[in-house]
């Protein structure tokens, strides 16, 4: 789907942190370009000083944009229930102790989260050993109990109900107009989900506990595949969408040091950059859903995974 060339060109930058996107975004085009860009800094962080004013900052996104729309690392923020077996199989909320992190399982899940798990996260039919960095091996023999890891126990599984992250990726698609809109993120399909769930939490860029008490972020990887069943698009990795875009990391010529060599230092640290974002076993294994708003259709088309 094509716009054309509307007046106004929207770039809405979803979950905007420090709005450092964003700036590059203005920073980067052309000025003929950059004259006809609205950027939008959509985060529930108060607005960062010093921001460039040609930035705005809401804590929802725009209605009615056309042009694209980036998700980068927004839907793993966005916050979920997590769900274990009782003894007797019946998946059950995890509750969490905000100050301790200690858990327990509480209510059986309501049926609309029901219906999530068993289309998207089936349960596993048989079990393997639970991970031993703080993950419970077991789960508890009734409500209340506190899941404690212990050095053996019965095998048990753990799900992550993505139906918040549906939800937050529909509104953001329902409020464009016309145009794009990608959600790159760390997440997983049904065929391979991960047993024990990937909740976890982040401070200082150092990997702690998930423990709820405000001091960290607490993030899990994204159903990405559920996300897509949502709203439609195409589900590939990043490492095949940037290659599509041209992004190789590919290192320039030798012969280009000889000729021009700060040209050639600053291929080669573009080239770095480009291998590390495409890099198989990190940041090129995550997903990417492209979504198309077209204005003319009556529904998205349904999802595909390449």
């Amino acid at each position: 789907m094509r716009l054309g060339r509307p007046e106004a060109l929207d770039f809405v930058d979803m979950g905007a942190g420090g709005g450092e996107l964003g700036t590059a975004v203005v920073a980067a085009l052309p000025p003929e370009v950059a004259a006809r860009v609205r950027v939008h800094a959509v985060d529930v962080a108060p607005r960062p000083e010093g921001l460039d004013d040609r930035v705005t900052w809401s804590a929802e996104p725009p209605r009615g944009a056309r042009g694209l729309l980036f998700a980068n690392e927004w839907l793993d923020n966005v916050p979920l229930d997590v769900a274990a077996p009782d003894p007797h199989g019946t998946p059950r909320y995890v509750e969490v102790d905000p100050e301790t992190g200690e858990e327990r399982l509480g209510e059986p899940l309501e049926p609309d989260d029901s219906a999530w798990l068993a289309r998207w996260w089936p349960h596993p039919d048989d079990g393997e050993p639970g991970s031993p960095n703080g993950v419970p091996d077991r789960v508890p023999e009734s409500p209340g109990e506190l899941l404690v890891p212990p050095a053996d126990g019965p095998f048990a599984w753990r799900a992550e109900i993505g139906r918040s992250r549906d939800a937050a990726w529909a509104r953001a698609v329902d409020g464009m107009a016309a145009g794009l809109a990608v959600a790159a993120d760390y997440g997983h399909t049904r065929t391979g989900r991960p047993r024990w769930g990937t909740l976890t939490g982040y401070r200082k860029g150092r990997q702690v506990a998930p423990i709820p008490d405000g001091s960290r972020d607490v993030t899990a990887h994204v159903a990405m595949d559920a996300v897509a069943g949502i709203r439609g698009g195409t589900l590939t990795t990043q490492r095949e969408a940037l290659r599509a875009l041209g992004v190789s990391g590919t290192r320039p010529p030798l012969a280009l040091a000889g000729q021009d060599p700060a040209g050639y230092v600053r291929a080669l640290a573009a080239a770095g950059e480009a291998a590390e974002l495409t890099a198989r076993g990190g940041l090129g294994d995550f997903l990417w859903l492209t979504t198309a708003i077209d204005p003319q259709s009556a529904a998205p088309a349904p999802p595909t995974t390449e």
